[in-house]
């Protein structure tokens, strides 16, 4: 017998996130921007602020509702295993956005149980802005009897080819302090003891910073920085992030989408199974 609610699969839950250039940009510096990307730090930039697309995961934050997946679920023991973002349209440097989110699946991998979540977000005017998918992992919460869903699709780069892009980017050892403002305060990342109790040898980088950090490399080297272009962008967290680290973003063109995968200078892949989409 679990303690799913399984009823909660499919409903749709509405809620608003409203912000401004400030949220923005503050944003932008956490996963990197430079006082010379202009577009992206300063309000007043000719041709306006642009908004990194990977900002969808900021202003879709806790859209998905995980708290109704069921009672008595330990929220320590859920790691955020997978991260799509798919832009339908760049969001705008300000305003008020509305997410509709649900719970789409719970799937039973034995080991622990897979929640898969959607979200969709829409400017102030109707306009459909974003969808989002995310998956946690409940370690130890499987063994229910569910459905263990489908095989994910490996992505790996293509042997004995060299990427169609590379670029690196140093974190600084506050990226994770800097960060966190963004809303997730988890203690893991800037409490060295609370780290220590978790296992790690200190805070590490929040997950999503990192997804943020290889948004800017394929919107850089995919795009040339024009957001209109960026379309869709998919992970796997791999592994951990001290900040400090230099994070190296490569790119492969197969079939029409790039994979993609991020590792550290010690050669520790940390995003995986990855691939972005672009005009």
């Amino acid at each position: 017998m679990s303690n799913y609610d399984f009823n909660a699969i499919g409903k749709v839950y509405e809620s608003t996130y409203e912000y401004t250039w400030k949220d923005v940009i503050l944003y932008n510096l956490g996963i990197g921007a430079q006082a010379e990307d202009l577009p992206f730090v300063y309000e007043r930039n000719p041709g306006g602020l642009k908004v990194i697309p990977s900002f969808a995961l900021i202003a879709s934050k806790g859209g998905a509702n995980l708290g109704k997946v069921g009672k008595n679920i330990e929220y320590t023991k859920i790691v955020h295993g997978e991260q799509l973002i798919r832009i339908v349209k760049p969001l705008p440097a300000n305003g008020k956005i509305t997410r509709k989110g649900k719970l789409s699946h719970i799937y039973d991998k034995g080991s622990g149980a897979v929640f898969i979540s959607e979200i969709k977000g829409y400017s102030e005017s109707g306009e459909h802005l974003f969808d989002m998918e995310m998956t946690h992992f409940y370690i130890g919460g499987g063994r229910f009897g569910g459905d263990r869903g489908p095989k994910s699709e490996i992505l790996n780069p293509p042997e004995g080819r060299i990427p169609d892009f590379s670029i690196s980017y140093k974190t600084t050892m506050n990226q994770a302090v800097l960060y966190r403002l963004n809303g997730d305060f988890n203690p893991l990342h800037i409490d060295p003891k609370f780290a220590q109790r978790g296992g790690y040898k200190k805070p590490i980088l929040h997950g999503l910073c990192t997804f943020g950090f290889a948004t800017r490399a394929i919107l850089s080297n995919l795009c040339e920085g024009d957001v209109t272009r960026f379309k869709e962008f998919k992970a796997r967290f791999a592994n951990v992030v001290y900040p400090g680290e230099t994070l190296t973003t490569e790119g492969w063109k197969v079939n029409g989408k790039y994979i993609i995968q991020t590792k550290t200078e010690n050669e520790i892949v940390v995003i995986n199974n990855a691939y972005a989409t672009v005009e």
